[in-house]
């Protein structure tokens, strides 16, 4: 098995996998990390989006080889308890979560967003969580969350 090297969550990493493994599986079996979650298997719900330089990404449809010397982020590299990341801070004070099961990969791609649009428009929020699926029905919610964070964030 080829060796893969890339940064996860800040961390260099190098792991010999099977090139076909998905990054998802080695994320979950190999370093055990919870926050992407499996969803529908073929990318289409977003429960187990990452970020990947500075873009979201499906982690169950992305295979392992295509992130070789780039960085990897999950929901664990976003924040922490004690020092949460800002979408965690207005996700919780605007209790844009029931279940949770769609949130991390809700809060990577809106982290992702941010990365590259600042400043975003609510309809450039809705757009780019648009394919988040959540069953609960907290879209409203976590579009004014998002948008909070982007506030804290620019804000000097």
């Amino acid at each position: 098995m080829p060796s893969i090297r890339f940064r996860l969550n800040g961390t260099a990493r190098e792991i010999d996998a099977d090139p076909t493994s998905t990054l998802l599986d080695i994320l979950r079996g190999q370093f055990g990390l919870i926050g992407p979650h499996f969803g529908c298997g073929s990318g289409e719900c977003g429960a187990c989006r990452v970020i990947v330089a500075d873009h979201a990404v499906t982690s169950c449809d992305t295979p392992v080889w295509s992130v070789a010397d780039k960085d990897v982020t999950t929901l664990e590299g976003l924040g922490s308890p004690e020092h949460p990341h800002p979408l965690q801070r207005a996700f919780i004070a605007e209790q844009a979560m029931q279940c949770g099961y769609c949130v991390s990969g809700v809060l990577m791609s809106a982290a992702a967003l941010l990365m590259q649009k600042p400043e975003p428009t609510e309809a450039e929020v809705r757009a780019a969580l648009d394919r988040n699926l959540c069953r609960c029905g907290a879209h409203n919610r976590m579009v004014r969350a998002v948008l909070a964070a982007a506030n804290e964030m620019t804000v000097p």
